[in-house]
């Protein structure tokens, strides 16, 4: 039975992958070091499910920890590891970037360096359209020059595919480092557009709105997202980077209105300037994905709102003190 390490599994779209692993019945670890950037509380209950599983494990830890995550590659012998962990988001990014590089740059080469002498036979590492900044080529293709970051957040996930590169070129570990696009659905991060205006809106409070409403996302749903991760973790691939998005990027101003129209709600909006580091668009091409992985996202972005929209009623009537 293979045996796959997921790092931030008790997070978002962490949870959802290993809910879909221990479906196929791999053998799972987790390791996550539930860190507060929302309330830890979510993320247990993300992986709660989990617990009733023989073949999951879960640790707590860190990935800066380099005696921890050598413990973890000395009591397991893994088939593939996939790096899920990471400081997240554009915006906090730039409150405090030295967390982000040391998070997610330096934790990703702790794993790296325990990975290069052992047989590991796939390393999936999560990266982020984040990388293609204000791209002026639309729709961002993986062959796009990414040289000019805006966010710390950025600059740190394109750093960690260049050292998913060198250390595949150096030690002959397969590499497929996977851009994703606005994933969103249940379990989303609280912080995260989707999810914030959500809750607003369901409380009568204002939605933060920046700049007119002309910027957009390239929204992917998150079993979209699990679809292409688990073609991912069955391809044969020496070193590749992908997009998983849905390849049809949502305004501001419409996902406004697609929430307020699902929620039965009047949305007021407190609208702001554009925030530095934020880009103007993002927008897939799925091309190498669809022909190389058979990747095909299924899921609406007006469906995949009903279903978030539906989630969270039911996990606020549930856990009222977690949102």
């Amino acid at each position: 039975m293979s045996t796959i390490l997921v790092t931030g599994g008790c997070g978002f779209i962490g949870s959802h992958l290993i809910d879909k692993l221990l479906s196929q019945r791999k053998q799972v670890v987790c390791i996550d070091n539930l860190n507060d950037f929302y309330h830890p509380e979510i993320k247990l209950l993300n992986q709660k499910r989990h617990l009733d599983y023989k073949r999951y494990s879960f640790h707590k830890g860190d990935i800066r920890d380099h005696v921890f995550i050598r413990e973890i590659f000395n009591t397991y012998t893994f088939d593939t590891v996939i790096h899920l962990a990471a400081m997240a988001g554009v915006r906090p990014s730039l409150e405090d970037p030295v967390l982000y590089t040391k998070v997610n740059i330096n934790g990703t080469q702790v794993l790296l360096e325990e990975m290069k002498d052992k047989e590991i036979k796939k390393f999936i590492f999560a990266s982020s359209s984040s990388v293609y900044g204000n791209n002026d080529k639309i729709p961002f293709s993986e062959t796009d020059m990414v040289d000019q970051q805006i966010s710390p957040y950025g600059a740190t996930k394109k750093m960690g595919e260049e050292l998913c590169f060198t250390y595949a070129h150096l030690y002959q570990i397969p590499t497929v480092c996977l851009r994703f696009f606005t994933v969103y659905g249940p379990r989303q991060r609280p912080e995260m557009a989707i999810h914030k205006f959500v809750r607003h809106i369901l409380s009568g409070q204002p939605l933060p709105f920046f700049g007119d409403g002309s910027t957009a996302r390239d929204y992917t749903y998150i079993d979209d997202i699990i679809s292409g991760i688990i073609a991912a973790l069955e391809s044969n691939e020496d070193f590749m980077i992908y997009n998983l998005g849905n390849s049809e990027p949502v305004k501001l101003a419409d996902l406004v209105s697609t929430i307020s129209d699902v929620t039965g709600e009047k949305a007021f909006l407190d609208e702001q300037a554009l925030p530095s580091g934020d880009v103007q668009r993002t927008y897939a091409d799925i091309s190498r994905a669809e022909s190389r992985l058979d990747y095909s996202p299924t899921t609406h972005f007006y469906d995949g709102v009903v279903k978030f929209v539906d989630w969270f009623k039911s996990v606020k009537t549930e856990h009222p003190q977690l949102f």
